[in-house]
């Protein structure tokens, strides 16, 4: 390939893989589902195709060469993937069992298209998001658990699953809830959480992509990298997960304009836990001096 040829490739890549992988994500989950195909097994293999193809293409254009290799924490964070993918998957299930027997109000505009209810469900999810997520930075006992998502030394395609079961529960719970109670149907709420799954690879790559003055809106790698710096006081921004909307609303989006470096990410605790079982158990442990939480604007 010429130096000509290589540059447009990597230009292709830059600008054109977000929306081209996320666009083709939306449109297999969404018009497929809305054509009559099983959940099972087609939202899995769309999404597992979309998250494979995101970790090929950090490896043609990374943001930062050294996130590549192994930081001791590819089985950690393969085995997260797994489970947080599965128990994700399987909240559509979990609706269509619920549903019938949920006192389900009748003012969900189910005559729209499923691309719209799914849009709708992705909007009361965002904000649920959105505010614990806050909350997890303010509170000890729930940073305890998302700290495990912050404890990543590098950003790449896998950490956007690196989190606390439990604590992903706490945070798509509310906005799952309030979407079910008023009416939104299993397929509408499990093709949004496929998209997500395929977002939130994106959000935390080693690519270097950019989406322009979309970055404003939707919650992409280059913003959402700020959050997380190692220094505490300074990842207290861009908390969106999908819509950078909240943010902008209340005050915590934040765009600056130099490069985050390869060791600025991660905790100042290097005792943090590096294996699965331990991370799961990080939570319940005991405070001890060396292990107590501080105020949240000292955390370390």
């Amino acid at each position: 390939m010429t130096v000509e040829n290589l540059s447009l490739a990597k230009t292709a890549i830059r600008y054109g893989s977000y929306p081209i992988v996320v666009g083709a994500t939306a449109t297999g989950l969404f018009g497929g589902l809305a054509a009559g195909w099983s959940y099972f097994p087609a939202v899995p293999l769309v999404v597992a195709t979309a998250l494979v193809i995101v970790a090929l293409l950090e490896r043609q254009l990374p943001f930062h060469a050294e996130w590549l290799r192994d930081h001791q924490d590819t089985r950690c964070d393969a085995t997260h993937a797994v489970v947080n993918l599965g128990v994700l998957m399987g909240v559509h299930a979990v609706v269509a069992l619920l549903a019938p027997l949920l006192p389900i109000g009748t003012w969900w505009p189910g005559h729209w298209p499923l691309w719209a209810q799914a849009l709708s469900v992705g909007l009361a999810l965002d904000f649920s998001l959105y505010v614990v997520h806050c909350l997890s930075h303010r509170h000890d006992w729930l940073w305890r658990f998302h700290a495990i998502h912050h404890s990543a030394e590098r950003l790449y395609w896998l950490n956007g699953e690196r989190r606390h079961p439990l604590h992903a529960a706490m945070m798509a719970g509310p906005g799952l809830t309030v979407a079910v109670l008023l009416g939104a149907p299993a397929l509408a709420i499990g093709a949004w959480l496929g998209l997500l799954a395929v977002h939130l690879a994106f959000q935390h790559s080693n690519l270097d992509y950019r989406l322009g003055p979309f970055r404003l809106l939707i919650g992409a790698a280059e913003v959402h990298r700020w959050h997380h710096k190692r220094e505490y006081e300074d990842a207290q921004v861009n908390f969106g997960e999908f819509w950078m909307l909240w943010d902008h609303l209340f005050g915590t989006f934040r765009l600056p304009q130099q490069r985050l470096g390869a060791t600025e990410v991660g905790l100042k605790d290097a005792d943090f836990p590096v294996h699965y079982g331990r991370q799961l158990a990080y939570p319940f442990r005991a405070a001890s001096p060396s292990t107590q939480e501080p105020t949240p604007v000292e955390r370390t």
